[in-house]
């Protein structure tokens, strides 16, 4: 029997896509999107043309699901900055609304910083948010994320601008903290 808000992180299995499809693309207007860069457009997508992509995101080492108590509700995922593969940035979304602001976010990011960690030889881990995203900004600042760049005014969303937060943490505050 598990836990309330057992959380884990792990790769996408094949058995995911259904309900990974259902959290991400079934709706035209997702609650989530309204956090995870509302300035960029979302486009729904069909269960067949999300299939079509399976490659890309089964068993794939940048993208994982997040479970609390054995339900996906979100992902969390890396991407590469820069060509050499030496500026790496992560991203989280938990699709479920009825999911945030239970700190849940937070543990799923320490999970993942701490793979990164062990599973690469990079010296930093980023994130990239926007100042609308206040607890994304928390979340980071809890894990020991320090403000690396502030790009003022660069994201406009129903009608105001926001501004661009880069945030950072190195390894060796990573295993300070930890």
């Amino acid at each position: 029997m598990s836990t309330d808000n057992e959380l884990e992180i792990r790769p996408i299995n094949e058995s995911d896509l259904a309900t990974l499809w259902e959290l991400i693309y079934k709706d035209e207007q997702p609650e989530w999107k309204q956090w995870d860069a509302p300035y960029f457009p979302h486009q729904s997508m069909s269960y067949e043309s999300f299939l079509a992509k399976k490659d890309s995101w089964v068993n794939q080492s940048d993208r994982w699901v997040i479970t609390v108590d054995q339900d996906i509700c979100g992902t969390v995922s890396y991407y590469y900055e820069d060509v050499q593969q030496h500026w790496l940035e992560m991203g989280i979304i938990f699709y479920q609304a009825q999911r945030w602001g239970k700190g849940l976010g937070t543990r799923a990011l320490r999970l993942w910083i701490d793979h990164l960690f062990q599973t690469t030889d990079h010296v930093r881990v980023g994130l990239t948010t926007w100042s609308g995203n206040t607890r994304m900004i928390r979340a980071a600042e809890r894990l020991g994320m320090k403000l690396e760049a502030r790009i003022r005014n660069v994201r406009y969303y129903n009608g105001h601008y926001y501004d661009s937060i880069r945030m950072g943490l190195l390894r060796e505050e990573w295993a300070a903290n930890e």
